[in-house]
C-alpha cells in the first residue's frame, strides 16, 4: 500500500517501526534509540544540518536551537520518541511493524507510538523542514527538545530545561503533548474541540508498608489478622474518593465553553458558583476522566507480600500512585493518606511533584496556538482543561507558559489506544497536524 504514498506519511513509518520502548527497571534497548535518532538525522537533513544541535542526559535528549531574526522571548517545542512497552497479546498488527490499512478514503497507521507521541516528534520536525527548504527563519528563537525517557523518568527534558534556564531563555509559549482535537468529549458543546491543557496534575509515589511477625501459613493467627490484611484495610481505607472540587483551570474551561453550550449544561458553563453543586455531580457521574478532574486521586499500582506462598509475611507493602488535583499540594495528600490508614502503618514518599502552575488565556502563548489553530481547523473551538497525566512539559515551568496540546484529531477509540493495545493514527489527521506546526512556526 506504499505506493504512491506521501513521503512524510513513509518517514513517520519508518520512525515508528524503531522500537524505542522505555522500561522502569532500565533494561530498554540502547541501539534501538540510537538507530532512532540516526533516522532522524536522515529523514530531516536541512533541520540537522541548519539548527544548533546537542545531546543532553547523556544522549538520550536533544535539544536544537533555530536562532532568529531579532531578540526576544523564545518558543519551544516539545515531544518525546520513547513509549511504553507492548507487551500485551491481542495486537490487530503488530506494534511495531507501522502496518498501514485502508479506510474508505482515508488510511490509517497502526504502531505504538503513532499517537504517543512520535507523531509529535515527526510532526514538528516535518514543518521546520518544509519551513527551511522555503528558507523562513522564525523572529526570535525557537528551541526544539527531544526526550527518549518521558514514559519513565524525563531526565532528558529536566537537563533540557537546566540548560535553557542556565543560558537566562524565557519563552512566551512552551508547547509539548497533551490534549487533542475531539469531538464529544465536552457534555453540551456540538462542536470539536482543540483540549488545550494549561496545567497538569501533581504526581506522587507513596509507599505503605506494615511489619509483624510472620511464620509457617499452615497455622495464622487465630485472629486472621496478618500484615496483608492490616494492609487491606489501609488500601480500602484510601480508595475511598477524595474531596470533590472544582479547580481554577475548570473555571477558564467553562468561561470558554459556556457561549457555545447548550442546554442546562450551557446555563451551568456560563454560571459556575451558582450551578456549582450541579457541575460537580455531573463530573462525578460521567466518564472516569471527569471524575478524575475534580478531585485528587489514589490507586494501588503495586503489591508486595511473602517471598513463598506457604509463608506469612514480616512486612507486606503497597505504592499508591496519587495524582494530586491542580490547586493542591502533594504534602497534603500524603497527610491525608496517613490520617486514613492510621499510626500502625508506616507511610513514605517515594517521588513526586506539585502540580504545574496555570498557563494563562489571556496571553500571547495562548493567542499564537489560536491563531494557528484558525489557520489550519478554522472548525475546532479551543477549549483548556487539565491535564490528568504528567508530561515533560511540567519540567519547563520555570521558563515561562507551558501548554499541553498535540494538533491531531482522534476519536473516542483512538484515544482508547493511548497506552493499550492497537493504538493508531490516521493519516488524514496525521498530515493536517503538520499544518498546524507549519502555521504556529510562521508566527513564532
Amino acid at each position: 500500500m506504499s505506493d504512491g504514498a506521501d513521503p512524510r506519511v513513509e518517514r513517520l513509518r519508518a520512525q515508528l517501526r524503531v522500537p524505542t520502548v522505555s522500561r522502569a527497571d532500565d533494561s530498554a534497548d540502547g541501539a534501538s534509540f540510537e538507530r532512532y535518532r540516526a533516522l532522524l538525522r536522515e529523514h530531516y537533513p536541512r533541520v540537522f544540518g541548519g539548527l544548533e544541535v546537542e545531546e543532553v542526559a547523556g544522549g538520550v535528549g536533544l535539544l536544537l536551537r533555530w536562532p532568529g531574526r531579532s531578540p526576544g522571548a523564545a518558543a519551544v517545542l516539545m515531544a518525546h520518541y520513547d513509549t511504553v512497552p507492548a507487551d500485551e497479546p491481542g495486537w490487530t498488527h503488530p506494534p511495531f511493524d507501522a502496518t498501514m490499512t485502508r479506510e474508505g478514503d482515508d488510511r490509517r497507521i497502526w504502531a505504538r507510538g503513532s499517537i504517543d507521541d512520535k507523531n509529535a516528534v515527526a510532526g514538528v520536525l516535518e514543518a521546520v523542514e518544509a519551513l527551511l527548504a522555503e528558507g523562513f527563519r522564525p523572529e526570535h528563537d525557537v528551541w526544539l527538545s527531544f526526550g527518549g525517557d518521558e514514559e519513565v523518568l524525563g531526565r532528558a527534558a529536566e537537563a533540557a530545561s537546566r540548560a535553557l534556564q542556565e543560558r537566562g531563555v524565557r519563552a512566551r509559549l512552551v508547547l509539548d503533548e497533551g490534549g487533542a482535537i475531539v469531538r464529544g468529549q465536552f457534555p453540551g458543546v456540538a462542536e470539536p474541540t482543540a483540549a488545550i491543557g494549561l496545567s497538569e496534575k501533581g504526581i506522587g509515589s507513596v509507599e505503605l508498608t506494615v511489619r509483624q511477625h510472620g511464620g509457617h501459613a499452615a497455622h495464622p493467627p487465630r485472629s486472621g489478622v496478618t500484615a496483608t490484611t492490616r494492609l487491606a484495610a489501609a488500601i480500602t481505607a484510601i480508595s475511598r474518593p477524595s474531596r470533590a472540587a472544582i479547580p481554577p483551570v475548570l473555571e477558564a474551561m467553562f468561561e470558554v465553553l459556556g457561549p457555545r453550550a447548550r442546554g442546562l449544561v450551557g446555563f451551568a458553563y456560563r454560571h459556575p458558583r451558582l450551578m456549582r453543586p450541579l457541575l460537580l455531580r455531573a463530573l462525578a457521574r460521567g466518564s472516569d476522566e471527569t471524575h478524575a478532574m475534580i478531585r485528587t486521586t489514589r490507586v494501588v499500582s503495586r503489591l508486595q507480600g511473602a517471598a513463598a506462598d506457604n509463608v506469612l509475611p514480616e512486612t507486606a507493602r503497597a505504592i499508591v500512585n496519587v495524582r494530586v488535583a491542580i490547586g493542591e499540594r502533594l504534602d497534603d495528600a500524603v497527610d491525608e493518606i496517613r490520617r486514613l490508614v492510621g499510626p500502625d502503618v508506616e507511610v513514605r514518599l517515594v517521588g513526586g511533584s506539585d502540580p504545574s502552575p496555570v498557563s494563562p488565556i489571556d496571553g500571547e502563548g495562548w493567542r499564537l496556538l489560536c491563531a494557528a489553530l484558525a489557520a489550519s481547523h478554522p472548525e475546532v473551538l479551543p477549549a483548556p482543561y487539565g491535564m490528568l497525566g504528567a508530561t515533560d512539559g511540567r519540567h519547563f515551568t520555570p521558563l515561562g507558559p507551558v501548554y499541553r496540546f498535540f494538533p491531531f484529531e482522534l476519536t473516542n477509540a483512538e484515544l482508547g489506544g493511548l497506552h493499550a493495545i492497537d493504538e493508531s493514527i490516521r493519516v488524514s489527521s496525521y498530515l493536517r497536524g503538520l499544518r498546524f506546526y507549519e502555521e504556529l512556526l510562521l508566527r513564532l
